[in-house]
């Protein structure tokens, strides 16, 4: 038995409304039933963007506990910690975890699944080795120059190091799930079930009596991050078996690096834009701040994930369409990536500034001064949101050289930005430096995806006058 939107608006309405609203009821249907690119990628992303939000109130729940639970102090101090290592754990991955969206598709469509089953083996085994390699140099670090640290940093670090080569491991499960357009592998586990088992570990440990501290945090961390990952690599296997027809391997490990190693920067360095602003806080701030600050890019963070969805949903049609030269539907589909990406992310920032400060004075009564800040950092994520996934566009198209060279830029302002204006500024000079950031990278992957594709990736480009103006190819 399948729900039909069509159908229950022909029940529930009248004549006259009914034929208006047919249109939109026959569009969810195919958005839910039909098994052409399009209904798919809009499937994806409307699952995408739902798991996001569950994720989101998930997170931001769990996040409001942890800091009333550890207090201001504490809670910044795990804040640093566990954004470092996310920020490593993709690192780790050395550019496999987006690369291997490429591949898989391009060795479907050409029937090579010789390559296909190597390169889903070799990417996890290269990821991993990697990110042990990344831990293990980490602890030397630590053990050589932790004096230099603040001392209420220094377990919670070490503790951070035995995570990263199972976040690398999710993350390029993540890309392998995504390429198969298996959304409820790529998202669940990362989204859903390790934020949960973070909450409910910390609220075992401190049922047992453990410090409420950044400590015992990272520790349900370690907890939640292999549970999950080692529980998605079991799924994702038994997937893989019924999917992939069994056979010799073949590796084009050159290849795979030469393709991956641009990816790495790309990926390292949107990782580093998005989140550096936080880490340089930490340095020039005491942890209280650091918890301010977090807490008002994390209730933005709903705006990333609109974005998150439609590239979940898009990045396996870029390389499809690419690669078979369909040119004519490659941009329509980035026409449809730019609507799915604009719309949703303006309106959710309109509601975040109607409920912002109620939210952020969850955390607890000195988060409010906080609310300020959604102004200013809202400028770059609705830059960023009008030309839609483009560095994925670029990427799936075999131009992540160039993508790499526009984060590596962009990161470089942004440093420089954030060292010069967060000491006069505080916590505003943060924002800025990361809003002004993003406004570069949009319009530099805007010129890049009009130079070297031909297409103007921006949303005004979506509406006929528009193209009709300045002869854009969308």
């Amino acid at each position: 038995m399948r729900l039909s939107f069509a159908g229950a608006v022909e029940r529930a309405f009248g004549a006259r409304l009914g034929r208006r609203l047919m249109p939109v009821g026959s569009r969810l249907d195919s958005i839910l039933y039909d098994s052409d690119d399009r209904s798919v990628s809009q499937r994806i992303a409307v699952i995408a963007f739902g798991v996001r939000v569950v994720s989101a109130a998930i997170a931001y729940v769990s996040q409001v506990l942890l800091a009333r639970w550890m207090g201001d102090f504490e809670y910044g101090v795990f804040v640093v910690v566990w954004v470092g290592a996310v920020i490593l754990g993709g690192l780790a991955c050395l550019g496999f975890q987006t690369a291997i969206v490429r591949f898989v598709p391009e060795y479907v469509e050409r029937g090579d699944s010789a390559l296909l089953r190597g390169v889903l083996v070799g990417s996890r085994v290269y990821g991993f080795i990697a990110a042990t390699l990344f831990a293990g140099l980490g602890i030397l670090g630590l053990l050589g120059f932790g004096d230099a640290l603040s001392s209420y940093y220094l377990i919670p670090l070490y503790l951070g190091a035995v995570t990263l080569p199972m976040l690398a491991l999710s993350e390029i499960q993540d890309g392998m799930a995504r390429a198969f357009s298996w959304a409820d592998l790529s998202l669940w586990p990362t989204y859903i079930v390790r934020p949960v088992i973070i909450l409910a570990t910390m609220a075992l440990a401190l049922g047992l009596g453990w410090a409420p501290d950044a400590v015992t945090a990272m520790g349900s961390v370690i907890v939640a991050t292999y549970v999950t990952s080692i529980g998605q690599l079991i799924l994702l296997q038994r997937r893989l078996g019924r999917t992939v027809p069994s056979g010799p391997r073949q590796y084009q490990p050159m290849l795979w690096i030469g393709v991956a190693l641009p990816i790495f920067v790309v990926e390292g360095f949107f990782n580093l834009l998005t989140n550096v602003d936080i880490l340089v806080v930490g340095y020039f701030m005491a942890p209280d701040q650091v918890a301010i600050y977090f807490a008002a890019a994390k209730t933005l963070a709903l705006v990333h994930f609109v974005y998150f969805a439609v590239r979940a949903g898009g990045a396996q049609r870029f390389s499809k369409y690419y690669t078979s030269g369909d040119t004519q539907r490659l941009a329509a589909f980035v026409r449809d990536t730019l609507h799915w990406t604009f719309w949703p992310s303006l309106a959710l920032i309109l509601v975040i500034f109607i409920v912002g400060k109620q939210l952020l004075l969850l955390f607890g009564p000195s988060f409010g001064s906080g609310y300020p800040l959604f102004f200013i950092l809202s400028v770059g994520l609705l830059a960023r949101a009008s030309i839609g996934p483009a560095e994925s566009l670029l990427t799936m198209a075999g131009q992540q050289r160039i993508c790499a060279a526009i984060y590596t830029a962009t990161f470089l302002v942004n440093i420089v930005l954030n060292f010069a204006l967060i000491p006069r500024f505080g916590l505003a000079g943060a924002a800025f430096a990361t809003s002004v950031a993003l406004l570069l990278e949009t319009f530099a992957l805007y010129f890049a995806t009009r130079n070297r594709l031909g297409i103007r990736s921006f949303v005004l480009f979506t509406f006929p006058p528009f193209r009709r103006a300045t002869g854009a190819v969308l």
